[in-house]
């Protein structure tokens, strides 16, 4: 029988290699082999150098992937927690609305110091000519209501408008009363007495009205006097 191939080297000393022999070593003396690793390349069972592989250069992150401290902006430059700018920061105040006193007039309206009135002189001669009026009633015998409102015409009814106007409407109703209660002493006289009473009932209306025109005109409100007719304007 033919005795089987056997491979390259086989019978030569040193063959098989001894496995436990040191990497690098060169095998037995003839050999044209060697265990030494080629290109630089460590050989079975080598082991990384002492302390690793080449220690981290700058060049290199540090161990976690994270830029190293120092790397992010000052905590000045980020906004303040919550993402929202600090107090005060061009925003208006609680409610949107201006604070009080900004750009608002004082005093009880606007450029009025009384309610309805540009001033107190225009208040207090409105006041005469209601309840002037009424006093007139009461002194003259229900025929002298109108003298007090025309004298407040004729003393702020050219300086002021609201004065006139209060002016004007208690003059025109103490003279409508004026002549009706001329009209009744009138009748008072042809009855001979007969009729006394109704001169008393002619001079109430003027006063109770006059009285109310001069609540209405101390609130800032022109009084309309009822039974009025228009002898001026």
């Amino acid at each position: 029988m033919t005795e089987p191939p056997r491979p390259p080297g086989a019978g030569d000393p040193g063959f098989p290699p001894d496995p436990t022999a040191p990497s690098g070593v060169p095998g037995p003396a003839g050999s044209d082999e060697s265990t030494a690793p080629l290109s630089g390349a460590p050989g079975p069972g080598s082991h990384p150098p002492p302390g690793g592989y080449p220690p981290p250069t700058g060049d290199q992150p540090p161990s976690g992937g994270y830029p190293p401290p120092g790397a992010y902006p000052p905590p000045g430059d980020l906004p303040p927690p919550g993402g929202f700018p600090p107090p005060g920061a061009g925003y208006p105040p609680p409610g949107g609305f201006p604070p009080p006193g900004a750009g608002y007039p004082g005093g009880g309206g606007y450029g009025a110091p009384t309610g309805g009135y540009a001033s107190n002189d225009d208040k207090n001669w409105a006041l005469i000519a209601h309840f002037g009026g009424a006093v007139g009633v009461i002194v003259g015998g229900g025929l002298l209501g109108w003298l007090a409102p025309l004298i407040a015409l004729m003393a702020r009814g050219q300086q002021s408008p609201t004065a006139r106007a209060h002016a004007v409407a208690a003059l025109n109703f103490q003279l409508t009363w004026t002549i009706v209660g001329v009209l009744s002493w009138v009748v008072t006289l042809i009855t001979c007495g007969v009729l006394f009473f109704v001169p008393m009932l002619v001079w109430l209306v003027p006063l109770i009205f006059g009285i109310i025109g001069g609540v209405k005109a101390n609130e800032g409100v022109l009084y309309r006097y009822p039974m009025t007719y228009s002898f001026t304007r």
